[in-house]
């Protein structure tokens, strides 16, 4: 067509798609959901599939992303919203600040979002954790900036590299990875990491940037609890990460026993997502709920209130899904993939250079993760060895880089932090920046040993 090769065109017909994309995200300010449609479409069309097709392969992959992802994150969320409105996000806080006492606090920040991230959606855990940094800045004297980019470190890395959030989930489904190995090798990862991006960079910078909080929203927000009434740290830690301790267990049961064995088939069973988190669920409305005394209409309140920010998440997901399977069924991913291949490009390099050059355009980690898992997922089967799991992770990685005024998490931080456009760039888009970095560093690190 045109007078070019068909692979020729199909490429450029999905850097065409990509690019529209990104325009109408960022130029016409269409919802990432109604973007995605268009997009695939647009791409169904112009590659020359049948109008049935089009339609059986975007149905395909939104049906296929949110048979599993939807459900994960509707049992995280909820499971989220027990330990936030219990006080047990309160009692991990308070409990290591206790810990790591005045000099070490910016620590204590980093290792809390840490842990109360793991179930979070990061906004969800901004809003939850912010008080802290608040209370903790005026009780110690220390610079609001050196306490709150640990926190922000902390809970960003878990968000980008740690299952059971969406943008890791999704790219484990993408890429067929296993997701007990995947939230190891995250852990691995993203720790280290948020050392680096969070108490590290956070002391240095906080000595050009002290930052001056909001005194409306310290008045606000700034209150103190009574750690009588919270559910004890060791009640909340064992709640927060049944889950996670039981996604390994399954794949350490899948490893060291054979098929068949009752024990690895039960784990099987308990250690999938879906049933993981929710026995996990299960076990919070009786620690985080019945144990404090809350009533099981406070709890349905609470459960239904905690779904409705997940809808416009999940729906784009199912978009993405959705696109991701028109660049497979359009022929546009073996392209890419054979490129990839003829070129020599590292597989995790590439995963992070396309799901990179999308965050930094549209914004939006969730939409850099599924477009940029979409694309590489082709050369997962041309190249021989490549690790999955650690594909997923680049691309978690390469979806946290550069915030910057097109995402909206770069307001969250600069209204919250009472900084000018400039201090957030140099504090929160620079942290955000190291961790991406940092993290494929360590990614590229760990691939000589697995």
């Amino acid at each position: 067509m045109f007078g070019m090769s068909h692979e020729t065109f199909l490429l450029l017909d999905a850097v065409v798609t990509v690019i529209g994309l990104i325009v109408l995200i960022t130029k016409f300010k269409f919802h990432p959901f109604i973007a995605l449609i268009i997009a695939a479409a647009f791409l169904g069309l112009t590659s020359g599939m049948p109008i049935g097709t089009i339609i059986k392969a975007f149905q395909d992959g939104f049906g296929g992303v949110l048979g599993f992802v939807g459900i994960i994150l509707a049992l995280g969320t909820m499971l989220g919203k027990m330990m936030a409105e219990s006080g047990g996000a309160d009692q991990i806080a308070q409990t290591l600040i206790r810990a790591f006492g005045k000099d070490k606090v910016q620590w204590a920040m980093m290792f809390a979002a840490f842990l109360v991230g793991i179930p979070l959606f990061f906004e969800i855990g901004f809003v939850l954790l912010i008080p802290l940094v608040f209370i903790v800045a005026r009780r110690t004297g220390v610079s609001i900036i050196k306490i709150g980019i640990p926190l922000l470190a902390g809970l960003s890395a878990v968000h980008g590299l740690v299952p059971p959030h969406p943008g890791p989930l999704l790219a484990i489904g993408v890429f067929g990875a296993d997701i007990g190995k995947t939230i190891l090798y995250g852990l691995i990862v993203a720790l280290p990491t948020a050392i680096i991006a969070g108490p590290i960079y956070g002391t240095f910078i906080a000595k050009y940037i002290p930052g001056h909080p909001n005194q409306e929203l310290v008045d606000q927000l700034a209150r103190d609890n009574d750690s009588a009434d919270l559910p004890s740290f060791a009640i909340t830690l064992i709640t927060v990460l049944s889950p996670v301790f039981l996604m390994l267990l399954k794949t350490f049961a899948d490893v060291v026993l054979p098929e068949g064995n009752f024990f690895r088939t039960f784990m099987d069973l308990i250690g999938h997502p879906i049933s993981a988190l929710l026995l996990a669920l299960l076990l919070s409305l009786y620690t985080f709920g019945y144990k404090q005394g809350i009533g099981s209409n406070q709890m349905l309140k609470w459960l239904d209130a905690s779904l409705a920010p997940t809808a416009a998440i999940i729906l784009i997901i199912g978009a993405g899904g959705g696109f991701k399977q028109m660049l497979v069924t359009s022929g546009v991913g073996n392209v890419i993939g054979n490129m990839a291949v003829e070129a020599q490009i590292s597989p995790i390099l590439l995963a992070w250079l396309v799901a990179a050059v999308i965050r930094i355009a549209t914004g939006s980690a969730t939409v850099a993760t599924i477009t940029g898992a979409g694309i590489v997922v082709p050369v997962v089967g041309m190249i021989p060895g490549v690790n999955r799991e650690l594909l997923v992770l680049a691309t978690g990685a390469g979806s946290l880089i550069l915030s910057h005024v097109n995402d909206a998490g770069f307001w969250l931080v600069k209204q919250y932090f009472n900084m000018t456009v400039a201090e957030t760039f140099k504090t929160w888009t620079a942290m955000e920046t190291i961790l991406s970095i940092v993290a494929l560093g360590f990614i590229l690190l760990l691939s000589m040993f697995v």
